[in-house]
């Protein structure tokens, strides 16, 4: 018995979801990526709160869809899993490049990258990679992918958000210690450390404060 992966490469379509128009009264662009067992239209009900005319918001749909449990009725997505971890992600980065591309999103824009739960490794991970210049790059209540250094971060101008609950069921206090360390390694002086009262949910109240 000879068992081998192997591998292939296809064209395959995927959705994404915005919120508002973008016009010249637009001051903010949005780049928000969910958390797992979200759907990208679900996700952007939290950015409702910001004044519609001068935010448009762009939310990416995650490629991995399944049946959430117990009932398996409602649909979620994913990002990543460790499995072919490596490969995945460029997959998604592919996925970020198209909507960037389809968007037209100006250079002169103020970009807001946002990652929530999971959606924080694949937003670091895409404004690492791409080398990406936004004004404001914000961790909320996720994990920091072990392979990003401090050179990946070194072109970065923005300020640098890391919000979480002090009651995250997800995040031990740790976990907490450890993730805000990695985090001050990776941004030093541009970080702000933003803890609410709260257990792992999107925090709509400091969203709106955001800008």
């Amino acid at each position: 018995m000879n068992l081998e992966d192997k591998e292939i490469s296809y064209t395959t379509t995927n959705s994404y979801t915005t919120l508002n128009s973008l016009t010249h009264s637009t001051k903010n662009i949005w780049f928000v990526c969910h958390g797992m067992g979200y759907l990208s239209r679900y996700f952007l009900k939290y950015f409702e709160g910001l004044p519609p005319n001068e935010n448009y918001i762009i939310a990416p749909q995650a490629q991995s869809k399944y049946y959430i449990p117990p009932k398996f009725k409602h649909v979620g997505a994913s990002w990543l899993t460790k499995e072919n971890t490596l490969k995945e992600t460029e997959n998604v980065m592919r996925n970020f490049d198209a909507i960037f591309e389809a968007e037209k999103i100006p250079s002169s824009s103020n970009l807001i990258v946002l990652g929530y739960s999971q959606g924080v490794s694949v937003a670091m991970r895409y404004v690492a990679k791409r080398k990406l210049q936004c004004s404001q790059l914000i961790l909320h209540s996720g994990g920091i992918p072990k392979e990003l250094k401090p050179k990946d971060f070194s072109f970065l101008k923005a300020k640098v958000k890391m919000i979480y609950g002090t009651q995250d069921e997800y995040l031990t206090e740790e976990r907490i210690a450890s993730e805000t360390l990695r985090a001050q390694e990776l941004f030093d002086q541009t970080l702000q450390i933003i803890p609410f009262e709260g257990k792992h949910i999107v925090n709509v109240e400091l969203i709106n404060l955001l800008v």
